[in-house]
């Protein structure tokens, strides 16, 4: 049966063929004109995705009625457009196609079934690192350095986009996955199959949401839903609510988009928006450009929503247009979008449709600000920063505290470097990163860095040279701007050099710090501090040294560099004082926005966006040069220590085993609220006393050679001994940080995967007690499937952070939430019991179960498999094992 929804579009080239789409005004449904337009995208995939039409009507009818059905868990199947995947998260997820295709042979099928059938772009933008700064060929040497490292990695990158078809691998060097989506990749209207529709995309990882800023409907996913994505699998979604988020107003003049996403993150934060779509409305959103939006989307994730979706208005149009897109492609985009009532007028409140909940901003009460010192939640004025970091340092332990005695708060700690003498205290600026995409994407915060930069050097102040400062753009093209509007000569002299296109300070990739800087931050057990223009500053995050981190706009990055300390009032201190004895304040030197939107207007132009990405694929001779196998099937290397084939399909059949009861689990570990994906499978350095490090030694490897967790994520033996491996983790067993935890049958301490493995052993399941929020942060699934291979098979939580729990949902790990108004206090539980957790044999979603521990005390719990098709999931041990058994069968 045709679908009743497509109309055609007649070519302006009579020689094209004829153009598709369907036309959702053709509903001639009242109840569609007051859809939010981020829902108008999930019906068009509904409509889109209907083999028949009249046999999946229903869920067509359920998002139709979605002010009806959004508080009733409806399940509505979603397809996003493309998928895109960084290297941190693409190197297991083509591990784990490698070795499906193993898998698949073994069972009789087809290997190449495990293929991609939708476009899947691949940038490899998080194994660079900040081993060089400060030098002029600092971006030359941390790029040889990180072939060094991970040729290997890259290797078998090259052969999976030889292997698999739609499979795209943007070379290390081009820039940041969501800034390359953003300037590059995005198409917000499919051109495909002869249909235009809505451009989607799932990513594997937690930022995707950045391109809702330009209308793209787009959020992040753990890697192992995103394979289930590219092998055809739909995502089975509960039908949100959307919260409605109305800006009026205008920004005052010393404003940036960066204090507006991080007083939106706080208060969103307040609102509770865990598992809802935002969408932005409101004749304030007409005065942010899409960099504003793009920034705002971006911190998504910290607030906790899953999309953050600005629709397509004549801003976005200009955006296409400016970023070097084809122009009659843009046309067509404008009018296919017209069409169908998805183009969108913000200052026309008659086309505001209906929300779950409606919260208001008005732009002109923002203040410029800073979050910190462990969450990016924790929104600061900038006036208030001296008197907030000087109550964190004497507060309680904690997110807002450091518990130093007061009578060490004036501590100074005097060091040498480079032959000269300097002094450290509590608050000292130890690393200034201009850095991720949530800021490098926004012309005018970085030329205002610029500017700021240019000034700060005209007045003869200067940075400390034992700072670690850098810059790290997320494409080429700030560069290019940078350099052409003449300001990066003044970047260069307060020590902001480009060090590399990549993540790098944000994830934790911001290299070693000068010897003798932490020795000194040692002796006086100091609070040293890390300012970034980055998206996330939880604790052990950005540098083990830094205690404290601050996120910031670029310019304000750059002040704080200047100053040296993060205890200074700049209304009423001055930045520093230059040769002629004159104090600087940063009033002085601070641009105004009418100097930043002159100097945008001339240099940001779209022949800078063209040249640099029409050869964006090809201009990187080490990638070019690099010779990898053309074989359909991975030939495993057992001498490998970055690639590995996982254990997790050994022995799987076609035969679903019955899911049993847990009987007897200890508690491997027992967490407070806000344990984040850091804290569960950390990115950055491996530890040299730790298993992971005990693991690489053992293979004949020296510490320089073990490089990072991040890049070992295609080995499972690194993996899972890098599992709540790091060292800022809070186990209530032990009364101090770190990643040990008491193995109960001997009353040992140990470290977690040795306390795992003794468990393992001796055949006693393990659980995790958690609190709120867990979960946080990044998409990283290796926070799923390392705990899988401790032996975890549930973890028992107070609430979870979405991606989370879908990963612990893909890899068959049960997440257990308490009953609303119960947790681990009010049912008195130590963690210290043993834990018997009743599965039924009839399983629904959302279902209470029976959870006896071996004191007598009974309760029940809610299993959060929140859709029949996560239950499926959890039937097959995970999704994974489901698509082979579907792909074998």
């Amino acid at each position: 049966m045709s679908n009743p929804f497509v109309q055609i579009v007649e070519p302006l080239d009579p020689k094209q063929p004829l153009k598709k789409f369907f036309n959702l005004s053709k509903l001639e449904d009242v109840r569609y004109a007051r859809l939010p337009f981020s829902i108008r995208v999930l019906l068009e995939a509904a409509i889109r995705n209907c083999d028949e039409f009249l046999v999946k009507k229903g869920d067509v009818e359920n998002i139709l009625n979605w002010k009806v059905m959004q508080h009733k868990n409806v399940e509505v199947p979603f397809k996003p457009a493309r998928v895109i995947l960084q290297d941190f998260t693409g190197v297991p997820a083509v591990v784990d196609f490698a070795a499906m295709r193993d898998a698949v042979k073994k069972l009789g099928g087809d290997p190449e079934k495990i293929n991609p059938i939708c476009p899947a772009d691949l940038v490899i933008d998080h194994s660079i690192q900040v081993d060089f700064n400060r030098q002029s060929d600092s971006l030359q040497k941390n790029q040889d350095l990180e072939f060094e490292r991970n040729k290997e990695r890259f290797e078998f990158l090259k052969w999976g986009s030889q292997a698999f078809k739609n499979l795209r691998i943007i070379p290390p060097g081009s820039g940041i996955i969501h800034q390359v989506n953003l300037e590059y990749l995005a198409r917000v209207v499919m051109d495909q199959d002869g249909y235009y529709y809505p451009d989607s995309v799932v990513g594997t990882d937690s930022h995707t949401t950045m391109i809702d800023g330009l209308g793209v409907l787009g959020w992040g996913v753990g890697g192992i839903e995103a394979e289930a994505v590219m092998l055809g699998q739909p995502i089975s979604m509960v039908l949100p609510e959307v919260v409605g988020y109305k800006l009026v107003g205008n920004p005052q003049p010393l404003v940036t988009s960066t204090d507006i996403v991080l007083t939106i993150t706080k208060h969103l934060r307040q609102v509770g928006v865990v598992g809802k779509f935002v969408e932005f409305f409101g004749p304030g959103v007409a005065q942010l450009s899409i960099a504003d939006r793009a920034t705002i989307a971006n911190m998504c994730p910290e607030y906790g929503a899953t999309a953050a979706y600005f629709p397509v208005d004549d801003i976005s149009i200009g955006y296409l247009i400016q970023t070097g897109r084809d122009k009659e492609k843009v046309m067509y985009t404008k009018s296919y979008l017209e069409a169908v009532g998805m183009l969108r007028d913000f200052k026309n409140s008659s086309q505001d449709p209906d929300f779950t909940q409606v919260v208001e901003l008005d732009l002109h009460t923002v203040v410029p600000c800073c979050s910190g010192p462990k969450r990016p939640q924790d929104k600061v004025a900038v006036s208030d920063m001296k008197n907030d970091f000087e109550t964190c340092l004497g507060a309680k332990q904690g997110f807002k505290g450091f518990q130093i005695a007061p009578d060490r708060h004036s501590s100074i700690v005097k060091f040498n470097y480079e032959g000269c003498d300097f002094e450290l205290a509590h608050g000292s600026v130890v690393i200034a990163a201009i850095t991720s995409c949530t800021n490098t994407s926004n012309p005018s915060v970085m030329l205002g860095a610029g500017l700021l930069a240019k000034k700060a050097v005209e007045a003869g102040l200067t940075v400390k040279p034992y700072i670690k400062t850098s810059l790290s753009p997320g494409s080429g093209v700030v560069t290019y701007y940078l350099r052409e509007s003449g300001v990066m000569p003044y970047l260069s002299q307060l020590g902001f050099d480009v060090v590399g296109y990549g993540c790098m300070t944000c994830i934790g990739n911001s290299g070693p710090l000068p010897e003798s800087v932490v020795e000194a931050i040692t002796q006086g057990d100091l609070v040293a501090v890390g300012v970034l223009s980055g998206n996330r500053n939880f604790e052990g995050r950005v540098h083990p040294n830094t205690r404290a981190n601050y996120l910031a706009s670029p310019p304000l990055v750059i002040a704080y560099a200047i100053a040296g300390t993060i205890r200074i009032d700049f209304e009423k201190e001055p930045l520093g004082i230059n040769a002629s004895g004159k104090k600087i304040f940063l009033k002085d030197i601070w641009p105004t926005r009418n100097e930043i939107q002159a100097v945008e207007r001339q240099f940001v132009i779209p022949g800078m966006f063209k040249e640099v990405y029409q050869k964006i694929e090809t201009v990187n001779k080490a990638w070019n040069a690099l010779d990898a196998p053309s074989d359909k099937l991975y030939t495993w290397n057992p001498k490998s220590t970055y690639i590995k084939s996982p254990p997790f399909f050994d022995g799987l059949t076609l035969a679903l085993q019955t899911p049993k009861t847990i009987e007897d689990a200890y508690v491997l570990l027992s967490f407070g609220d806000s344990v984040t994906t850091d804290h569960i499978s950390p990115a950055g350095n491996i530890a040299r006393n730790s298993p992971a490090a005990r693991y690489l030694t053992s293979r004949g490897l020296t510490p320089r050679e073990f490089n990072s967790y991040g890049s070992r994520r295609g080995n499972d033996a690194v993996m899972a001994r890098g599992t709540f491996a790091n060292i800022r983790l809070v186990n209530k067993f032990i009364d101090k940080q770190g990643p040990q935890t008491i193995h109960f049958p001997s009353g040992e301490i140990l470290d977690v995967f040795d306390a795992a493995e003794r468990y393992k052993q001796a055949g006693h399941p393990l659980i995790v007690l958690a609190g709120k929020e867990y979960g946080a942060g990044s998409s990283r699934d290796w926070a799923a499937k390392g705990p899988f291979l401790l032996g975890v098979k549930a973890v028992l939580a107070e609430s979870y952070e979405r991606i989370h729990r879908s990963n612990l949902v893909g890899m068959g790990v049960i997440p257990l939430q308490y009953l609303p108004g119960e947790d681990a206090g009010t049912l008195g539980l130590t963690g210290r019991e043993r834990y018997t957790i009743i599965i039924p044999e009839k399983l629904k979603p959302q279902m209470n179960v029976q959870i006896k521990l071996d004191t007598g005390k009974t309760f029940h719990a809610i299993m959060r498999f929140d859709t029949d098709v996560e239950l499926t999931y959890f039937h097959n041990g995970g999704i994974l094992n489901y698509m082979i058994r579907k792909m074998a069968s």
